[in-house]
């Protein structure tokens, strides 16, 4: 997939991801939708809908977080192949686990599972919404460093840093 943009600020990715929750839209589809947006993929605002069905641990099913579902496709989509036997597989999966496991280890609980992330909310309420649209700004940062990463570009808030010190 191409990536236009080439400049890329990890924290307004996050930011972005976060103002489309609040906004209406779901983790999944927040995500996706701020990955294509900050790296200007060049592919139809359709292929959002594709998030649709992973909100809240797939379907309402509250298992593997949305957020990640939706982290997962962006991975995919900059990164996957389109062709079988392509090796390239390898990458993806590889960052793939990265966020996984990157996920599980920094959100504080441990966990990709919906069910065990919000047991403790009223699901779509309050707090329950408020670290969802943390999670989301996470995943979407991390997924932005990744794809940074592995497609050589630039990450706009390390220069920034730089040329403050």
């Amino acid at each position: 997939m191409k990536v236009n943009n080439t400049q890329i600020s990890v924290s307004k990715t996050a930011q972005d991801a976060e103002e489309l929750f609040r906004g209406g839209f779901f983790c999944s589809e927040a995500v996706l939708s701020s990955i294509r947006t900050n790296f200007d993929i060049d592919i139809p605002e359709d292929v959002i809908a594709m998030a649709s069905g992973f909100p809240v641990g797939i379907g309402r099913s509250k298992c593997l977080c949305g957020a990640v579902s939706g982290g997962v496709m962006s991975l995919g989509l900059v990164l996957g192949r389109t062709k079988q036997n392509d090796p390239k597989v390898e990458g993806t999966l590889t960052a793939s686990k990265e966020l996984h496991d990157w996920f599980k280890k920094n959100n504080g609980k441990n966990a990709l599972c919906c069910r065990i992330l919000t047991r403790e909310f009223d699901m779509g309420q309050g707090e329950h919404k408020e670290q969802c649209i943390r999670f989301t700004g996470m995943v979407a940062g991390k997924v932005a460093e990744i794809l940074i990463r592995e497609l050589g570009l630039t990450n706009t808030d390390e220069a920034d840093t730089e040329e403050a010190s």
